[in-house]
């Protein structure tokens, strides 16, 4: 089981297979994406022996990230890849949902069991101010297209921000009312790139909860393989709401993750300095020597982001790593 010095076991894998994002969104890419690297992405093949590697050391869960994941025209192959892995129980996915009524039924088939995907607001101007991109109502036909379907492990992430979407509480609080949608609320974080946004927009989600708590909403208890999301539910709610706090006290003190970006770099936090390069052992199946690797690098894993502090580490943008 792939534990670190501090007794943390890790059953989650978040998996970028491309940094290449079509959004432009205000806390992650204000000027729309711009490469500084060669587009040497993940293989297939080379997913399948971190796919074979992580589940071999104890990981059940497998989520593909960005940048925009459907941007790459083998994501149904890359979904199956990994949903046919022994001992991956789940294969999730992140995505802006741009392609979602196009290809929703391509990666169900595929075997996909969860999507999340990112809505900032549902007023359609403001989503299109804050994403550069005038697709709301496709999106959410999308949602509409997969519950049909009854795919129905559906999360949506918004991250919060003062002047943006803050405003809108209510009417996000609506939509869950009558919607079988698990929403997150996700504070903004700090980055590289976003020093004055973030110290501009950033809101708390301590108030969040302290507001649902006073509601009726009720802790929901989390799944070893969960993120880090911490969910509420009420009886009059058809959908849940969560609260990512990266803030919080203790918030990584139950982190159950780790990340290897789209260029084979395996990230033992969103917020380390640099990733630490796997390539060198995806080159055969030798998952042994991989495994090798992994265990050693784990002994590096810090035991906080340290974002409270203000250290950002090497993360210039969300999208680098699909967050």
């Amino acid at each position: 089981m792939l534990q670190d010095n501090f007794g943390r076991k890790f059953y989650y894998l978040r998996l970028s297979i491309t940094d290449v994002c079509n959004f432009r969104c205000n806390y992650c890419l204000p000027d729309g994406y711009e490469c500084d690297h060669d587009r040497d992405f993940l293989k297939v093949n080379e997913i399948k022996r971190i796919a074979n590697a992580f589940a071999q050391m104890g990981t059940e869960k497998i989520r593909i990230t960005g940048g925009e994941p459907s941007l790459r025209k083998d994501l149904p192959e890359i979904i199956r890849t990994v949903k046919q892995t022994a001992g991956i129980k789940t294969v999730a996915m992140t995505s802006n949902g741009f392609k979602l009524t196009e290809h929703i039924d391509d990666w169900i088939d595929a075997g996909l069991d969860s999507l999340n995907l990112s809505i900032d607001s549902l007023d359609p101007r403001q989503f299109q101010a804050i994403t550069g991109k005038d697709k709301l109502q496709t999106i959410l036909d999308g949602i509409e297209k997969a519950q049909k379907r009854g795919f129905n492990n559906i999360k949506v992430n918004t991250v919060l921000m003062r002047e943006y979407n803050h405003h809108e509480m209510k009417q996000f609080l609506d939509w869950v009312k009558h919607t079988p949608i698990s929403l997150r609320f996700i504070e903004l974080m700090q980055t590289g790139d976003n020093q004055e946004f973030f110290e501009k927009q950033h809101v708390s989600g301590a108030n969040i909860k302290a507001m649902l708590l006073e509601s009726g909403w009720m802790p929901v208890i989390r799944k070893k393989d969960a993120g880090p999301a911490e969910v509420f539910s009420h009886p009059d709610y058809q959908g849940t709401i969560g609260l990512i706090m990266p803030y919080s006290k203790d918030f990584c003190a139950t982190c159950n993750r780790l990340r290897v970006s789209s260029l084979g770099k395996l990230h033992l936090c969103l917020f380390t300095e640099n990733g630490l390069s796997l390539r060198e052992h995806l080159q055969t199946d030798d998952s042994q020597g991989l495994k090798d690797c992994i265990s050693h690098m784990m002994t590096d894993k810090k035991l906080s982001h340290y974002l409270q502090e203000g250290i950002t580490g090497g993360t210039k943008h969300l999208a680098m790593l699909g967050g």
